[in-house]
């Protein structure tokens, strides 16, 4: 008997012990990541009382990360080809790490800014790196739900943070140092373990991977081939021919990054801003307020992992990323316009869709680029894209500030998702496109390419 090389059992098998074995170690990356990028939110007051950086001096050096982090992604992600995903991701991780250990000996603005587009520089390439590892281990009907999985992390991360970071600036006093200084080593330091851990575990190439069989080796990289094969003459069939920075140029990549954008402004306006619009619920103090504003980011992992593996199943990919972006822009809308109270479950349901458009939108890349110039257009669509961690904060003040409320904020951030949907149409579904031809190979096919073992 012969099956379609996409569900042999020895891709399936290849495929449960990627999942088993690489895409945890990714989650538990990706929450140190998020942890060392955001505790300077727990500190900020206390970096004002004991170093004097008041609130004009930290908006700007939260936002210089972002600067730093889009300036240095495409050449990380183009040393990451060179060096390979084993060296680089620990040497990424390593490096955030370091970095923000030493803010524990932050004196002052200066040095805070430092730090802080050092920080960015050191972790430019890490998102996009994953992304691109995933579409060199896992086939098209599989990749979806592993990236649902790894940015569940941000969310865990999300959760976790307030509880974690709490006992930590507690310690206050010990050993004649201050509880934000044991906070930023404690929390930089337990990167730079996992990274170590990270190089043990991590393989550059499928080849190199002791833990999978020769047959699943053999099976999963000819899957992969035949997908990339696939890529290369749908993007033929499109016109896009030419040079690897030719290639770089074509349209789809600068809609991929104003799509990515708007989803990037919607998540880090409700990582920002979500407490304080909590904070309008009547009889909520600091307790309170960081336990519900934990709600949307649990509600959002469940959300994101059962969308991406249904997505993943059917293989219709965008239908569900247009629904996410829709549930997300209404959502926020609806929550611009009641009271407090209502507006919490709402701003559930928008994460809910926001966090789920994330992972769903980066199929659009991984299906349908170039492979010639699929590691810099993830890494610039994410730099780009991640621009917008510096504009939907910024910019929500800008407008609390005028108007004293954020309700005009949610309802541009609204807009911007709404927008976003429109613009997913312009990857239209015809016969020269990568999806339909993957759907084919994932369900069945009359022209078997290999034996099943």
């Amino acid at each position: 008997m012969t099956l379609p090389l996409a569900v042999s059992p020895a891709v399936d098998s290849a495929v449960s012990k990627i999942f088993r074995r690489v895409v945890p170690l990714f989650i538990v990356m990706l929450i140190c990541n998020q942890l060392n990028r955001s505790n300077i939110g727990y500190a900020q007051t206390h970096l004002e009382a004991d170093v004097g950086i008041g609130a004009a001096a930290y908006g700007f050096g939260a936002g210089v990360f972002f600067i730093a982090y889009a300036i240095f992604e495409l050449p990380s992600n183009v040393l990451m080809e060179k060096f390979g995903a084993k060296v680089w991701l620990t040497r990424i991780m390593l490096s955030w790490g370091l970095v923000s250990a030493a803010m524990a000996f932050v004196n002052g603005p200066e040095m805070f800014y430092v730090l802080r587009f050092l920080l960015g520089v050191a972790e430019a390439g890490f998102f996009p790196a994953i992304i691109f590892y995933f579409t060199r281990w896992l086939p098209n009907n599989h990749r979806s739900r592993a990236t649902a999985l790894f940015i569940a992390g941000s969310s865990i991360a999300a959760a976790i943070s307030g509880p974690l970071s709490g006992p930590l600036l507690s310690l206050d006093g010990l050993g004649g140092h201050h509880g934000w200084q044991w906070m930023f080593a404690l929390e930089g330091l337990l990167s730079v373990v996992v990274g170590c851990i990270a190089y043990r575990l991590l393989d550059s190439k499928i080849d190199d991977a002791k833990w999978l069989t020769g047959v699943e080796k053999h099976d999963l990289q000819a899957v992969i081939a035949e997908e990339d094969v696939l890529r290369s003459e749908a993007s033929v069939k499109r016109g896009e021919s030419g040079s690897r920075w030719k290639l770089l140029l074509q349209p789809r990549i600068l809609v991929c990054c104003g799509i990515f954008f708007a989803i990037t402004m919607a998540i880090y306006a409700n990582t920002f801003w979500l407490p304080s619009i909590i904070r309008r619920i009547p009889g909520t103090n600091d307790v309170t307020v960081g336990l519900l504003s934990s709600l949307p980011w649990i509600c959002a992992v469940f959300a994101m992992y059962f969308s991406n593996r249904s997505a993943d199943r059917t293989g219709r990919h965008k239908p569900y990323l247009v629904a996410a972006l829709l549930i997300g822009g209404v959502g926020t809308m609806a929550a611009a316009f009641v009271t407090p109270w209502l507006a919490l479950p709402l701003l559930c349901v928008a994460t809910m869709g926001f966090k789920s458009a994330s992972p769903l939108f980066w199929s659009i890349p991984q299906r349908t680029l170039h492979p010639m110039v699929l590691a810099p257009a993830i890494a610039i669509i994410n730099s780009l894209g991640n621009l917008g961690g510096f504009v939907a904060p910024f910019g929500f003040g800008v407008i609390k500030e005028q108007t004293g409320t954020v309700t005009m904020g949610l309802v541009v951030l609204s807009l911007f998702a709404l927008a976003a949907a429109a613009a997913v149409t312009y990857f239209r579904r015809d016969k020269e496109d990568i999806d339909d031809v993957a759907n084919l190979a994932e369900v069945g096919s009359d022209e078997p390419t290999v034996a099943a073992k």
